[in-house]
């Protein structure tokens, strides 16, 4: 039934809402019949001239109303019913209390979904994705099917990145790409650069691979273009490594104009950029990645840790030319086969039936609420934060040192991690990065920051004495 053309304006709901409510007349109509298939989502959406988006949550919306069944490579199906009864299963599911796992805090965790209909929305896409089980336990050709790179497409689009299909890939989480990448530009003892606070898996990475990881002087505003030359000149360093959206630690966000210099002196050096955007996709309205002005020599990875969720453990790569391609695919497979096809399966679904726009928009929404929080509670300049940011840079004062800090906060429920587990050169400041998403509720939040403020307000040894 590929030349199905509802009309819209027969339903009063919305949009996507009325692709469902037809459905469901024309099925009770005779008009459509159990087994027939629907036309594409994409072909729907160019003929009744509205956006693909709008169709995919109106496909999903008749999944869960139990009308229609999809099939990847096979397209969506009318079941008159049959879908729901066959997957009746599914809402009588009860989570197992063996899978709520402490989380790991020493990790910077976005706030996790809690609405009853996103959640049902998100489970609705797992069951889609049960339904093509099979195909999906099989290996498959690394960096991701056609289909899985169009959604990668789709959602490296919003970045204003629009990068042919070839030069994308899957891969199983941003660590395996950063670890294939550094080890195809550097060789044990080569220099290499970064922010002198940065993300601690950089420095592992540099540590596994026998890297010599040079940190450079930061302001409000990112790395000093004038250092990053300097560097260059003394050090001939083989890539430079930046998290410049939201960087983690210290929330800061390049803006355009440093991002510009600082691709200027790339270029000069012919230095290739490693742009770790795991935080890129959480600002409505951020600069644009290194990678869309200075294409030819930038590496970016989109994690989808931070924005989605980090049990997926993906990241879609964007080469910066096709010759990096080959060796690239060689340095990835040595350590990872595939991305798993269950994940990416449901990623792909996620992203073509808007559910991931809705997880990024609960995040982006959530931890802006956070914050707010964070901003009541705590003294204006006491902190560096970000609006929308998971977390806080909190430089210690009244004689708290790292340590003693972090011990103090052990027991609040929010993790605390001292900034030697930042800090490239140099001596680690008196300072902590405080994650404030993750599991917490906003009332445990809100109980464990009076907690902090309290403790800051004086020594730790007054804070001991009521011990």
């Amino acid at each position: 039934m590929k030349d199905w053309h509802p009309d819209l304006n027969r339903s009063s709901s919305p949009r996507y809402m009325a692709i469902a409510d037809l459905i469901e007349m024309d099925l009770r109509s005779g008009v459509l019949a159990a087994g027939d298939r629907l036309p594409p989502q994409r072909e729907l959406a160019k003929r009744l001239n509205i956006d693909f988006t709008t169709v995919a949550r109106g496909y999903v919306e008749a999944r869960k109303r139990g009308l229609v069944g999809s099939h990847v490579g096979r397209g969506t199906f009318v079941t008159g019913g049959q879908e729901k009864e066959r997957r009746g299963f599914a809402a009588e599911a009860v989570a197992d209390p063996r899978r709520e796992a402490v989380a790991d805090f020493s990790m910077n965790l976005p706030p996790e979904p809690d609405g009853v209909e996103l959640l049902e929305r998100m489970r609705d896409g797992m069951a889609t994705v049960a339904a093509n089980l099979i195909p999906l336990l099989r290996y498959q050709g690394f960096g991701g099917s056609a289909m899985d790179k169009e959604a990668a497409g789709v959602w490296l689009g919003r970045r204003g990145l629009a990068p042919s299909q070839e030069r994308i890939f899957v891969t199983p989480g941003a660590h395996p790409a950063l670890l294939a990448i550094f080890g195809m530009l550097a060789r044990p003892g080569d220099a290499v650069l970064s922010e002198n606070i940065t993300y601690p898996g950089m420095r592992s990475i540099a540590a596994q691979l026998r890297l010599n990881l040079s940190g450079l002087p930061m302001d409000e505003e990112g790395i000093l273009p004038d250092a990053l030359a300097d560097a260059c000149e003394r050090l001939k360093p083989k890539a430079l490594y930046l998290n410049p959206t939201l960087q983690n630690p210290l929330t800061l966000t390049i803006p355009l104009q440093r991002r510009e210099a600082i691709a200027a002196v790339a270029r000069k050096y012919n230095l290739p950029v490693v742009e770790d955007d795991a935080y890129g996709f959480i600002p409505a309205d951020g600069p644009p990645p290194l990678a869309a002005i200075a294409p030819e020599l930038t590496w970016h990875i989109g994690g989808l840790a931070k924005c989605i969720g980090a049990g997926l453990r993906l990241a879609f790569v964007v080469a910066p030319d096709t010759k990096a391609i080959w060796p690239f695919i060689s340095a990835m497979r040595t350590g990872n086969v595939m991305a798993s096809p269950l994940n990416l399966a449901l990623a792909t679904q996620w992203i073509e039936d808007g559910t991931a726009d809705s997880i990024l928009h609960f995040i982006r929404t959530e931890a802006a609420a956070r914050q707010e929080m964070v901003a009541r509670i705590l003294p204006a300049g006491s902190y560096n934060a970000d609006a929308i940011s998971f977390n806080i840079w909190l430089p210690l004062t009244n004689g708290w040192t790292r340590s003693t800090f972090s011990s103090h906060m052990r027991s609040s429920g929010i993790g605390v991690v001292a900034s030697d587990a930042f800090t490239v050169d140099g001596q680690a400041p008196e300072a902590v990065r405080v994650c404030i998403g993750g599991p917490i509720t906003r009332e445990r939040l809100q109980g464990a920051l009076d907690f902090m403020a309290h403790a800051l307000e004086g020594s730790p040894e007054m804070t001991a004495s009521f011990f």
